[in-house]
């Protein structure tokens, strides 16, 4: 089954870049590796159970021999010169080749799972079983299962978790789409899962579906009225936009972010009553990312 949101994938055209943005942000975060085969090199910010991913393409011949991370059919160059961002949100299965096979008996258009690794700086290999919409059901989302243990993950990580901003875990990653009704539809069926019925979300300005993943929530929206979805849309069409991220302290965020140059990020109050303050994508590599918790 799928137990929960693995990480979202945001694509940047220099990971060093990336990796400087970032720690700007408040994410302790660290070179990946290489994804042999694939040209591509990824830096990694883990959470408790999460993490955040940063790709860039490190070999462009490679990349596109490989056509890395393609499976919604544009180039993740094509992806990455149109302004980068989050291309995938990735869920994570406890039996994949169990998760494929019914999603098949549902119809639904996904590959085999096939092997995936990256080498990490230390020379280690990290490996998983990864599997892809097929055509028939383009979305931005694969989903994963991980061979190499969390905790054996985590250790290559140098400080894994301990975030200045006080990140700790995904909330939610929000895709925005046309018409929310019909691709809540779409996503049930290939999640196995019942439609959620749609609320107005205050902070993003969307009508959104969110299904819940085990502690994660998958959010399918479409804006009401000017806002991060709103903008997401015009400037990019259907796809991943922002990714929420729970804190121990807006205000250790806040003034870590001040204190590296990130001007007072944008605050909204949430359906809940509760504050989250916003990265835009000019701060972001192309991505919102929201922060919420205690003050």
């Amino acid at each position: 089954m799928f137990t929960r949101i693995d990480h979202v994938m945001i694509c940047v055209p220099d990971l060093a870049q990336g990796i400087e943005q970032y720690t700007r942000l408040g994410f302790n975060i660290h070179a990946g590796g290489v994804h042999p085969g694939k040209g591509t090199h990824n830096a990694i910010a883990f959470n408790r159970d999460d993490y955040l991913e940063l790709l860039a393409i490190h070999d462009q011949a490679e990349a596109a021999a490989a056509r890395s991370w393609s499976s919604s059919g544009v180039p993740l160059s094509d992806f990455i010169a149109a302004g980068g961002g989050i291309r995938y949100v990735v869920l994570q299965s406890d039996d994949l080749a169990a998760d494929v096979s019914a999603m098949r008996k549902r119809g639904v258009d996904v590959s085999d799972a096939t092997d995936g690794a990256r080498l990490a700086p230390s020379g280690r290999e990290l490996r998983w079983k990864l599997a892809v919409p097929g055509p028939g059901n383009p979305l931005p989302i694969f989903f994963i299962q991980h061979i190499t243990p969390l905790e054996e993950r985590r250790s290559l990580v140098p400080g894994a978790g301990d975030h200045p901003n006080g990140v700790y875990a995904l909330e939610r990653a929000y895709i925005v789409v046309d018409d929310v009704e019909a691709a809540a539809a779409t996503y049930a069926r290939v999640l196995g899962m019942t439609a959620p019925t749609p609320h107005k979300g205050t902070v993003i300005m969307a009508n959104m579906a969110v299904f819940e993943i085990g502690p994660t929530g998958l959010g399918i929206v479409h804006p009401y009225a000017q806002g991060p979805a709103a903008d997401a849309l015009e400037r990019r069409g259907p796809g991943p936009f922002q990714a929420l991220y729970r804190t121990t302290s807006m205000g250790a965020a806040a003034r870590w972010q001040q204190a590296h140059g990130i001007p007072p990020l944008a605050r909204g109050v949430r359906g809940t009553g509760e504050q989250a303050m916003l990265a835009t994508p000019d701060l972001a590599c192309g991505a919102y990312i929201g922060f919420v918790g205690a003050e």
